[in-house]
């Protein structure tokens, strides 16, 4: 009780306002009904997301689940003042690593917390993690948004996120039989994706004092810009060669061994998640075009080439491994899809390291 004296204080006092989180599930149930699938019971605001899977459909389906953040990238969304592509980051990171273990992602939940509750803000990112959840064809189930005053600043928050998929047992990647011989096939990325945002952020704005409205004339676009160009999102492409769907008529069944989202850890720490014992790989940059931001980065900032390809991706995304009597059929479906893929290395006989031609470690 309050005794005649005493302030009455109230959640909204202590910076939480309840009714505006209240229009803020409102925004996101839209949102998140635009991604509904058949499977999908219910809706957003319940105490858990409901999805019933349909396990006539599979003989021993195994679910695949991966969480992710988008990182210090979110510093520039708080310079730009621009939070549309954040969504897409957080799906693209979590749908990707789900999708390259053989598995359809299927539902997604996200986290986003704040220091104060900006509707306007919410709404600009849920709708840009519906967008993403559209396109990878997974449902948005649920979440949780949570203001935390006194823990972030004004405007700024972080966000995370969770995503379930299936895949049959004995088609999950990667596979066994990887072997010396399979060939590396390598599919872009849009620029720099969601990793090594703080060497990014040391070199371009502590070192260089560029803003994220500097113009870049090599790249025709102010920094932040294309610092914020959104992670690929891979769902589309990958999973109808998964199905043994082609583009091309008459085009065989191209058997996949394994893929690699290359993330944060770059080519060396990413490819060899995937090796079986007694293998390696040599990876030659001489097959792509390495994208200007990677360039002017390892030039403002004097990067080894070492460095660079632990840290970044080097304008490859998603690196698809298979026999080397299939790799002409693999770039040429991709092609077909609109997909500038191609051949950048080869599985040799090693103790899983990453061999980078040119590069010395």
């Amino acid at each position: 009780m309050t005794g005649p004296f005493s302030p009455s204080f109230s959640y909204r006092d202590a910076g939480v306002d309840v009714d505006e989180a209240n229009r803020s599930i409102e925004e996101i149930r839209k949102a998140a009904d635009s991604t509904r699938r058949p499977e999908v019971l219910g809706s957003v605001g319940g105490f858990g997301g409901l999805f019933a899977l349909d396990a006539s459909r599979y003989r021993e389906p195994v679910l695949v689940s991966g969480t992710d953040g988008v990182g210090t990238k979110l510093q520039v969304a708080f310079m730009m003042g621009r939070h549309d592509t954040i969504g897409q980051d957080v799906v693209a990171m979590c749908v990707n690593d789900v999708l390259v273990q053989g598995a359809e992602p299927l539902f997604f939940l996200d986290y986003l917390a704040v220091g104060k509750l900006n509707p306007s803000q919410v709404g600009e990112i849920v709708r840009g993690v519906a967008a993403a959840c559209r396109e990878s064809g997974c449902a948005l189930i649920g979440g949780e948004t949570a203001e935390m005053p006194g823990f972030y600043r004004t405007g700024e928050y972080d966000i995370a996120g969770f995503c379930v998929g299936v895949a049959e047992r004995e088609r999950l990647l990667p596979r066994a039989d990887i072997a010396p011989g399979d060939v590396l096939i390598g599919v872009a990325s849009s620029g720099l994706h969601s990793n090594g945002f703080s060497l990014v952020r040391k070199i371009c704005f502590d070192h260089k004092k560029m803003t994220a409205e500097t113009i870049v004339p090599e790249l025709g676009t102010p920094l932040g810009t294309e610092l914020l160009k959104p992670t690929r999102l891979y769902p589309k492409l990958v999973l109808p060669l998964l199905s043994g769907i082609s583009a091309i008529p008459a085009m065989s069944i191209i058997s996949v061994k394994g893929m690699v989202h290359i993330t944060g850890g770059g080519f060396y720490e990413n490819i060899p998640r995937i090796l079986p014992k007694g293998t390696a790989v040599r990876v030659d940059p001489k097959t792509w075009t390495i994208p200007p931001i990677f360039t002017l980065l390892q030039q403002w900032g004097n990067v080894t080439d070492a460095e660079m390809f632990r840290t970044f991706n080097m304008g490859i995304g998603l690196i698809l491994v298979v026999s080397a009597g299939q790799a002409s059929s693999l770039i040429a479906e991709l092609r077909a899809r609109g997909e500038d893929a191609r051949e950048i290395g080869v599985v040799i006989a090693g103790d899983g390291a990453v061999y980078i031609e040119g590069v010395t470690r």
